[in-house]
């Protein structure tokens, strides 16, 4: 099919790869002239593993192109939206971009109108399908579906090819034959349902999930004093079938561009109908307050930071991304800066942005390098490259040998007999 994906941003570029890795004929659609070319050059303005080479190899096939001209996709069959929904200041979602889009659709289909589907793959506030298609109603053969995406940042190539579910929804069956031949071959469990029930499963499921994370770091809370292990604990609860093993780490918090905007957007949505979501206000609360929580261990150890030398072992939200949305490092960043300690960071992609925040933190090129003279090091990304190190090395480098494991990743058993001292999130 022929298809054009406007936003060439994490979602776009992710859904428009990996369409043309199914055959289908795919323009990318961007404002930004200077993005457009670096994709055409086959360099992708993302971190994603995998991502450039497909680019590369579906650029060389013919498969796909880009344009900043929507005009070059008056032959699309199937136009997706995937524009960003940022939170306004007020925490609601910021639908600018999305009704941009819808103009420029609208404009389109009536210089070149045929069969077509719009696809809204971004996310944004239940109802918000339905009104795009009372808004388009005038653009005839024009149908409008609500396909939201579940990608997850450092693998989202891979669950964009092999998805957990596909979300479908549509008010007719012209609509659902168009997004089942989109999608055939893909071997993944079919929700077809109404437009408001698709957008409603995209913010519960982020919700759920940012709800689990927030439990288990309240619970990590309770076992630091208790003297137990939250990591066996998690496991655990994960061995029963009803609750699953996903989701059950404890650590220094979620970030990154969906759970913090879709949690708040969802809570102004509620609002906005007279109900009140008191756990998701809880799980927000517990989420905003952990990366302190976390620093308060630290300052348990050293009440006086000042010019103790710290190194902060990963900066962005998650490993395999350059994402620093929201990302917990620059809450402990800020903590540790306002405390006057000296403060030493490694990460292998996101170094650079965050250097543009917090200018005066010492970047450094090797994780081993951060270590060198610390008073104490804090892992806040679990980067393979910060996880796997030469401990008798990084023992000898340090000025005291005091580590805080952010994420319960370091190997804490091999740590204790190796004379560190040494500190998790809920673990004796």
């Amino acid at each position: 099919m022929k298809v054009a994906v406007i936003g060439t941003g994490y979602v776009g570029l992710t859904t428009a790869v990996s369409l043309a890795v199914k055959g289908h004929e795919v323009l990318g659609i961007d404002v930004d002239a200077a993005k457009i070319e670096q994709l055409s050059n086959g360099r992708s303005p993302i971190y994603e593993p995998g991502l450039d080479q497909v680019l590369l190899e579906t650029l060389g096939q013919g498969k796909i192109r880009f344009s900043t001209n929507l005009v070059e996709a008056k032959e699309a069959q199937v136009v997706f939206v995937c524009v960003g929904t940022p939170e306004t200041e007020d925490g609601e979602a910021d639908l600018r971009y999305l009704h941009a889009a819808l103009q420029d659709i609208a404009t389109l289909h009536n210089h070149s109108p045929k069969e077509r589907t719009l696809v809204i793959k971004s996310t944004v506030p239940v109802g918000t399908g339905d009104q795009a298609a009372v808004s388009l109603r005038h653009c005839k053969e024009l149908q409008v579906v609500s396909n939201p995406e579940f990608l997850r940042e450092g693998c989202a190539l891979e669950d964009a090819l092999n998805p957990s579910r596909i979300i479908v929804g549509a008010d007719s069956e012209e609509a659902i034959a168009v997004m089942q031949t989109l999608y055939s071959g893909l071997s993944a469990p079919w929700v077809i349902t109404t437009r408001a029930n698709a957008e409603l499963i995209k913010y519960a499921s982020n919700a759920f999930l940012a709800a689990r994370i927030s439990f288990m770091n309240e619970l990590a809370r309770l076992s630091a004093v208790l003297g137990t292990d939250v990591t066996v604990v998690s496991h655990g609860m994960g061995l029963d079938s009803r609750i699953g093993s996903q989701f059950l780490r404890a650590g220094v918090g979620f970030g990154g561009s969906c759970f913090p905007k879709d949690t708040i957007a969802l809570l102004k949505l509620a609002n906005q109908h007279g109900v009140t979501l008191s756990l998701l206000e809880k799980v927000r609360e517990v989420n905003a307050s952990q990366p302190v929580w976390f620093f308060n261990q630290l300052v348990s150890k050293i009440p006086d930071l000042a010019g103790k030398r710290i190194a902060v072992l990963g900066l962005a939200f998650k490993p395999d991304t350059d994402d620093i949305r929201e990302a917990p490092a620059l809450r402990i960043l800020a903590e540790l800066q306002a405390a006057g300690a000296v403060v030493t960071a490694y990460d292998p992609i996101a170094a650079k942005a965050v250097e543009a925040l917090f200018p005066d933190v010492e970047y450094v090129t090797t994780p081993e390098a951060a270590f060198a003279g610390a008073h104490a090091a804090v892992l806040v990304t679990e980067w393979q490259a910060c996880v796997k190190l030469d401990w008798k090395l990084i023992k000898e480098q340090m000025e005291q040998p005091l580590l805080f494991d952010g994420r319960n990743a370091w190997p804490h058993d091999e740590l204790k007999k190796a004379g560190f001292e040494y500190l998790g999130v809920g673990k004796s």
